[in-house]
């Protein structure tokens, strides 16, 4: 049975990274809301839900083939992990969610101010934007993964052995 590992967390905290080692690992399709909303974004058309929603459509495309999917995106509201829960159980597949946090304050802002950026035209937040972001608490069971103090290695293990 294929399956559908749904991450989310602010920016910082490491959910891309883990997501593409994730991916690599289980040779499976990452889907990265970053990329597919830099993608069909223009100055005239601010982004609300295309992204996620195009994301979750190639997600059950993939499923439905029997691969594995990885989607990687901030995933702040219960109504966006829905719809990521809602296409892995439409594909049939298991679907595992995994919110990825970073305790250490510090660290988390020093991840924000000092990261790289690996997609074209995609212009990372700044500190104030991430703590300022309206990003909801979950209300159900997930998997969270903690970041601080842990290496890529540890936390792709840690959801390894949860698939």
């Amino acid at each position: 049975m294929p399956r559908l590992v749904v991450f989310s967390g602010l920016p910082g905290t490491g959910k891309s990274t883990i997501a593409r080692e994730l991916a690599r690992q289980l040779r499976a399709v990452w889907l990265r809301i970053d990329t597919i909303e830099t993608a069909i974004a223009d100055e005239a058309t601010p982004i609300t839900d295309e992204g996620y929603r195009a994301a979750c459509a190639l997600a059950v495309d993939n499923l439905r083939l029997g691969l594995d999917v990885v989607g990687d995106s901030v995933n702040p509201w219960m109504k966006t992990r829905d719809s990521w829960r809602d296409a892995g159980l439409a594909a049939g597949a298991d679907v595992l969610e995994i919110e990825v946090v970073c305790s250490d304050p510090a660290e988390h802002r020093r991840r924000v101010e000092t990261r790289t950026v690996d997609v074209p035209g995609l212009t990372p937040p700044i500190w104030e934007e991430v703590v300022g972001r309206d990003y909801r608490p979950w209300t159900r069971d997930r998997l969270v993964v903690d970041t601080a103090r842990r290496s890529v290695a540890a936390c792709v293990a840690e959801i390894l052995a949860r698939l």
